[in-house]
């Protein structure tokens, strides 16, 4: 008769869901006891929702010359027009648009330029960051010096002349169809210096590592060891950079298109609406510029107030 009374039982192990795991997390700690972090995420939601289903909310495309009225023309905010009756909510510009629709839709541009052109910026930031300080040398050096060469200069005027340049080279009859994206490559070529730096330094401090020296002894190649290896562990920082950088890339574009350099009359984004409603601030209808003044600043003020909270979030000594 075997005898059970010294056996050992294993405890049992619960797995965690992933969504557990999060809510345990000291980030998603973190984050409950920051106020500013829960009413920021709470309005860039709202925003970033509001541009994806434009089409759904706003009353008419603003951007369809079929839908426009003429007569709807500087209607103030909640007033019925003089001519047709109607009201509008934030009120009607000078080709008879409604405000409202048209900041939904200049956001939708304004939020792709900003994020596609972060994603590109950390793109290129990490890759040459990544070679620069893991294959060092004379390779190093070129990269480095070039980007303390671009740092020299203001980012608007690097995005500036690199979309002169690029517009010089795009064929007339291509402008407009081209200009989001050529808006997008100047912005991201102004931005990358930042995240090359920061992931530069990380893959200096990586690189010197056991588990590095251990993939090399196992014959890894470089390309894997820099993408497998150090990329996962140099993310942290990048993230807190992109973030940040999101805001900055929604000024820039705005600044751009307030300048007329930027996204075409075809494609309004908020900066183009702000210019707009700039040339009739004097004339009392102050909405037209009010209205996505107030909604670029509120956009560009909650990304970056978040992006505040997770580089402290993501900080270890803060913690």
């Amino acid at each position: 008769m075997t005898d059970l009374s010294n056996q050992t039982v294993a405890p049992k192990v619960v797995q965690k869901s992933r969504l557990r795991v999060f809510l345990d997390s000291d980030i998603y700690y973190t984050f409950r006891r920051s106020p500013v972090a829960v009413v920021s995420t709470i309005v860039v939601t709202i925003l970033v929702l509001s541009a994806i289903f434009a089409p759904l909310i706003a009353s008419t495309n603003p951007f369809d010359p079929a839908s426009l009225n003429l007569m709807n023309g500087f209607t103030a905010p909640m007033t019925p027009n003089a001519f047709t009756g109607e009201s509008f909510l934030l009120g009607t510009d000078d080709q008879g648009r409604d405000v409202f629709s048209t900041i939904l839709y200049g956001m939708r541009v304004s939020l792709f330029v900003g994020v596609a052109a972060v994603l590109f910026a950390m793109v290129l930031g990490i890759t040459l960051g990544l070679i620069s300080g893991y294959v060092g040398g004379w390779t190093e050096t070129i990269i480095m010096r070039t980007a303390d060469v671009q740092l020299t200069f203001p980012s608007i005027l690097v995005a500036m002349l690199i979309f002169g340049i690029a517009k010089g080279f795009t064929p007339i009859e291509y402008r407009d169809q081209m200009a989001i994206w050529v808006l997008i490559i100047a912005i991201g070529l102004s931005d990358w210096v930042q995240f090359a730096r920061v992931v530069r330094g990380a893959t200096l401090v990586e690189k010197r590592k056991e588990y590095v020296e251990a993939a090399r002894l196992i014959g890894r190649t470089p390309y894997a060891i820099m993408l497998r290896h150090i990329l996962p562990n140099v993310l942290s920082p990048v993230l807190v950079i992109a973030t940040i950088s999101l805001a900055l890339a929604i000024i820039a574009e705005a600044t751009l298109s307030f300048l007329g350099v930027g996204a075409p009359p075809t494609q309004p984004s908020l900066g183009t609406l702000i210019r707009i409603g700039q040339g009739f601030l004097f004339s009392g209808e102050w909405w037209i510029l009010l209205f996505p003044a107030f909604t670029l600043l509120t956009l560009a003020l909650s990304v970056n107030l978040l992006g505040d909270w997770l580089r402290d979030a993501l900080n270890p000594r803060l913690r």
